[in-house]
């Protein structure tokens, strides 16, 4: 059983950079691949960003690419996702998952999740 912490998040004004990172214990997290999805009012949690346990692979939405960047550190078991370039349309609330399938946009398919922080982006 792994389990997840977010940190990092807060109010930004358009344009702005946050770090946020998330902590995994209880379990041997460098053997699973990661994931940041987040979820806006009245929307569904949607797929940002996943990295393969070895952090040699990478995928993003398309919404993101070039703006947000996700790195691990396994010997620290945390992963991050650096954002640049803020939107107000990135304001949402940012999950941390874990799981076996990097390149996995479905919820369904991540095993672990933690319990959110929130990122606004003023305009």
């Amino acid at each position: 059983q792994i389990h997840l912490v977010e940190s990092g998040g807060g109010l930004v004004q358009t344009g702005g950079s946050l770090r946020l990172s998330c902590a995994a214990s209880g379990g041997t997290f460098a053997s699973y691949a990661a994931a940041w999805f987040r979820q806006a009012p009245g929307k569904e949690r949607e797929f940002v960003a996943s990295i393969a346990w070895s952090g040699g692979s990478t995928y993003y939405t398309d919404s993101v690419k070039g703006r947000f960047t996700i790195s691990r550190d396994n010997a620290e078991n945390t992963v991050s996702l650096q954002m640049n370039s803020l939107k107000p349309e990135d304001t949402a609330v940012y999950y941390c998952a874990a799981g076996h399938i990097v390149v996995a946009e479905a919820t369904r398919n991540w095993n672990y999740w933690g319990q959110g922080t929130q990122v606004t982006v003023s305009s």
